[in-house]
């Protein structure tokens, strides 16, 4: 089998990471840091948004670019490797799991997230799980006249700047319980937005209470079993993203080290010249590069292989996440001391590491559901 990119999303790659070097170098995330930044870059997003790449995942008839998922991995990789804050994966999963959906609402966000103009995320999980499925507790009441939402939600991705939340909650009707989605737009009377603290400020995490939010009852995009299969592919499709971002985020972290230690000067001459080194560098190339595969395959399966899709996408987010976990760690060992300091660039993608680890399932929990998928 010959599988490889095409021309156009090499052009694709190429183009992003000359875009990103120039626009967001690693004084920006330095940035982000900072106490009272947002996390939210609207000049960087502004011009993203020109180049198509909010709504990669769109059709074209919703001002989207109709790429491929593989074309959206490609393009998380760049962004993972410049650690790009912002709420670029939250938006693109919305957008993915609005493309799936065919409702009048869905409709009428799509172009609005596909073209930058507004903002969608996610918000599904409960307790402190991360994972999916989850014992839901918020309820969503369908009545006559709309749909209340009742509960809390947490680690909502980039909630504070939201235009639109697509809901997951639990409809109990005649004694059955059924996992809905709807949209609820950010600006909603009764929604308290509590910014959760977190190690990496490259993504923004909230607590969002809904207290009983009333929406429009066309705001209902999926019910019981469609509900059940949407989130199934917005999972996957969330484990392939950050599986991208995370091999993007470790080739970075060997670039550095590798010319740190062309320049570090130790007994006389380069660190790089010794053996301990060079087998640390040579290893994090060999954790790297076979995992290079297990991205694109994943994200191919999302769009051309349904029924290995979960387990490609979960074999891809559990090795990738710890794949990026060690190469930090070995990043900060040729380091040395200066790599734990505040000032120097090797603590942002450390910390993103750590994020994506757990974000979305944990490596473990991955596992666990790669043998369910293959009935091990």
């Amino acid at each position: 089998m010959n599988f490889g990119l095409t021309p156009e999303q090499e052009e694709l790659q190429r183009s992003a990471r000359r875009f990103l070097q120039a626009e967001w170098p690693p004084a920006a995330a330095h940035a982000v840091f900072a106490a009272n930044h947002d996390g939210y870059p609207r000049e960087l997003y502004g011009r993203m948004a020109q180049l198509g790449w909010m709504g990669v995942l769109a059709p074209r008839e919703a001002s989207g670019l109709g790429g491929s998922f593989l074309d959206a991995a490609l393009l998380t990789e760049e962004l993972g490797r410049a650690a790009v804050a912002g709420p670029y994966l939250a938006n693109t999963l919305a957008v993915w799991a609005l493309r799936q959906v065919g409702s009048g609402v869905a409709k009428h966000w799509l172009p609005l997230l596909a073209s930058g103009q507004s903002i969608g995320t996610f918000a599904w999980f409960e307790g402190d799980s991360q994972t999916w499925p989850v014992a839901l507790q918020t309820r969503l009441t369908l009545g006559r006249f709309g749909i209340r939402v009742h509960g809390v939600k947490r680690f909502v991705l980039d909630a504070h700047v939201a235009d639109a939340m697509l809901v997951v909650g639990l409809v109990v009707s005649a004694g059955r319980r059924s996992t809905a989605v709807v949209v609820v737009p950010g600006s909603q009377q009764g929604i308290k937005i509590r910014t959760m603290d977190d190690v990496d400020r490259t993504r923004r995490i909230h607590e969002v209470e809904f207290d009983g939010v009333t929406v429009p009852r066309r705001s209902l995009i999926a019910l019981g079993t469609s509900a059940d299969r949407l989130l199934a592919r917005v999972y996957d499709a969330a484990a392939v993203l950050l599986a991208a971002d995370s091999l993007g985020g470790a080739q970075k972290l060997l670039e550095m080290t590798v010319e740190y230690a062309k320049v570090r000067q130790q007994f006389g001459r380069p660190i790089g010249s010794f053996q301990a080194i060079k087998h640390r560098c040579a290893e994090m190339v060999a954790q790297i590069e076979p995992a290079r595969s297990l991205v694109w395959y994943a994200a191919h399966a999302i769009d051309a292989l349904p029924r290995q899709a979960a387990c490609a996408a979960s074999l891809a987010k559990g090795h990738l996440s710890e794949v990026y976990v060690s190469v930090a760690e070995s990043a900060l060992r040729v380091h040395g001391g200066i790599g734990f300091t505040w000032e120097h660039d090797l603590h942002i993608w450390f910390k993103r590491a750590q994020w994506n680890r757990y974000a979305f399932g944990s490596p473990e929990r991955h596992r666990e559901r790669v043998a369910q998928e293959l009935r091990w």
